[in-house]
């Protein structure tokens, strides 16, 4: 079982504070994400910023693209994003459009999407989703639980590579342990942190720790 890897998503108001988080854990976080708001706000600019200042790391556009995949996603793969996100209820061929112009699509689940609409993902060749436990959701009082697990691991079994993210804390990991998730998504976690740095490193730690 492979090692998770660490993400930080930034979803930010302003590219200024986006890249002093990206400056602060770029070094120990694996990939760098433009989160939505961000994306919304900033545009392609910081896309070409977070390329620009870490030219080796794997960059996610979050556009939850719903439509026009391809373009969208030419011009992602333009500005430097690796990967870029569609929303789950897109169309299989939003979806595979958007897949011939970046390395990976990953599919962003919200709401009450099914293992058929996931099967029928895997059978255009788009094999990365998110669960994602959404920050509307997490206000209102949703936590973790073995429900999350139990369609995590389902997905898995599938043959998806799995990221997770939600209110991810260090101590949050332990649930995941045993898990071949592919990779932890955590924005707060980290920005909101005293010193973010030694937050993200807290995460690798734990991760490192979990899946030796």
């Amino acid at each position: 079982m492979a090692k998770p890897l660490l993400q930080i998503a930034c979803d930010h108001n302003n590219l200024p504070s986006a890249l002093a988080d990206i400056r602060a854990v770029g070094d120990v976080v694996d990939i760098l994400e433009v989160g939505t708001i961000l994306l919304l706000q900033e545009g392609d600019k910081a896309v070409k910023c977070f390329r620009a200042l870490y030219p080796n790391k794997l960059v996610v556009a979050d556009a939850k693209c719903a439509d026009a995949g391809g373009t969208v996603a030419k011009n992602l793969a333009s500005a430097g994003a690796n990967f870029m996100t569609c929303i789950c209820c897109a169309t299989i061929p939003t979806m595979k459009a958007a897949a011939k112009e970046v390395e990976s699509v990953q599919v962003e689940l919200y709401g009450d999407w099914t293992f058929e609409q996931a099967q029928a993902w895997l059978d255009a060749g788009i094999d990365h989703t998110i669960y994602h436990q959404s920050r509307d959701a997490l206000l209102a009082g949703q936590t973790w639980g073995q429900k999350d697990l139990d369609r995590v691991q389902k997905l898995i079994d599938m043959g998806f590579k799995v990221s997770v993210t939600g209110g991810l804390s260090v101590d949050t990991l332990d649930l995941f342990e045993g898990i071949d998730v592919y990779c932890f998504i955590a924005g707060r976690g980290m920005t909101a942190a005293a010193d973010p740095c030694a937050a993200a490193n807290a995460f690798q730690a734990k991760i490192a720790e979990l899946w030796s």
